[in-house]
């Protein structure tokens, strides 16, 4: 039976020394200044789930982490987003007690996961990329095998109903499917009936079909009052998900707000578009509202505004007024948040090719 090593680590202890200045002899990974990332408060009066100031992971000196301040609280669904090669993995692995720090400060619910107590693994679920192979083991004896981990685990026939396989409790894990043994992995994570679960990339390769049914089983443990830490290239995922969201580039923490806050979304001007028909053609626009902007390509106008249902009124009544009954292409726009997810990756792309002139 092979195990990711991620949750290996977490069930049988760290193997890359105690305490925050531990070292493994790893490929680094290079990164880039950004500025320094601001606090982030929790959602609740509660002490936080996690609390980290001015995290720090080096190899060879490099900065593979760099001076991280972020605090999720207890409850929360938290997701962290970011190319690959930001510093996702390593930051979850720090949180997860199975990497040490080169520097600051990270509490998760209470304890130093440097420290690796038992009292702190018994509260942590991890759900990695992939969890191994277990094709010959039957449902209920895999989650009830892992169960032993734990101090106090919950019955195995519990965590298959909550995970939605009850029908499959006796079946072996090599005749289930890729969704199926998705929420296997799940089981295993709350076997020990963590207070903190962590999720990494829970849904790559997975049909979209599959992947929305995952996200019902996130959206129970949230419900249970878990708290989830999600990693994802999804950014839709993200959105269906997360109460908030950190963006994490070249190693440093660069955004953290809601979705629908993050980056200045909700503040962005909205893009009121259309194709111009022959009789429009020509005719100048009507006055439009204070701060609006007009792009053209082709025969498509595109308006930002601040102001949209007003806009798109303005927009219909002149059209009508030169025989246009239909503004073809009709179609409001808010920026997502993949847009504004490649725009600071776009920013940070310039930012670091001038910090790296600059340095030469």
């Amino acid at each position: 039976m092979l195990l990711h090593p991620m949750l290996l680590l977490h069930l049988m202890g760290r193997t890359d020394g105690a305490g925050s200045g531990g070292r493994r002899r790893e490929s680094p990974n290079l990164v880039g200044p950004i500025g320094r990332s601001s606090p982030v408060t929790t959602h609740s009066g509660q002490a936080p789930a996690i609390d980290v100031r001015g995290l720090t992971k080096q190899y060879g000196g490099k900065h593979v982490v760099h001076s991280v301040d972020l605090q999720i609280g207890r409850g929360e669904v938290f997701a962290l987003l970011g190319p690959n090669g930001a510093g996702k993995t390593t930051t979850v692995e720090i949180l997860c007690g199975v990497r040490t720090r080169t520097s600051g400060s990270v509490t998760v619910l209470g304890h130093d996961p440097a420290n690796y107590a038992r009292r702190f693994r018994d509260r942590v679920g991890v759900v990695p990329q992939n969890t191994g192979a277990f094709d010959d083991l039957r449902l209920t004896e895999l989650v009830g095998h892992f169960g032993k981990a734990y101090s106090r685990p919950l019955p195995a026939t519990e965590v298959i109903h909550l995970v939605g396989l009850s029908e499959k409790a006796d079946a072996l894990c090599r005749t289930m499917s890729g969704g199926q043994r998705r929420r296997v992995d799940v089981a295993l994570a709350l076997i020990g009936d963590p207070d903190l679960i962590f999720l990494d990339e829970p849904t790559t390769g997975l049909d979209p079909e599959v992947r929305h049914q995952f996200w019902d089983v996130v959206r129970m443990l949230a419900q249970r009052g878990k708290t989830i830490l999600l990693t994802t290239h999804y950014l839709d995922e993200a959105e269906a998900l997360a109460d908030r969201v950190g963006v994490m580039i070249g190693g440093r923490l660069a955004a953290v707000g809601a979705p629908t806050d993050i980056g200045g979304r909700r503040d962005a001007q909205i893009t009121v578009s259309f194709r111009r028909t022959m009789e429009l053609a020509g005719m100048p626009l009507p006055p439009l509202p204070a701060g609006s902007t007009v792009s053209a390509d082709g025969d498509t106008i595109a308006v930002g505004t601040a102001a949209p249902t007003a806009l798109t009124r303005l927009l219909i009544d002149w059209a009508a007024a030169h025989g246009v009954s239909e503004l073809p292409g009709l179609r409001v726009h808010r920026a997502s948040l993949e847009d504004v997810y490649l725009r600071m990756i776009s920013d940070y792309g310039r930012s670091g090719d001038a910090m790296e002139e600059m340095a030469s």
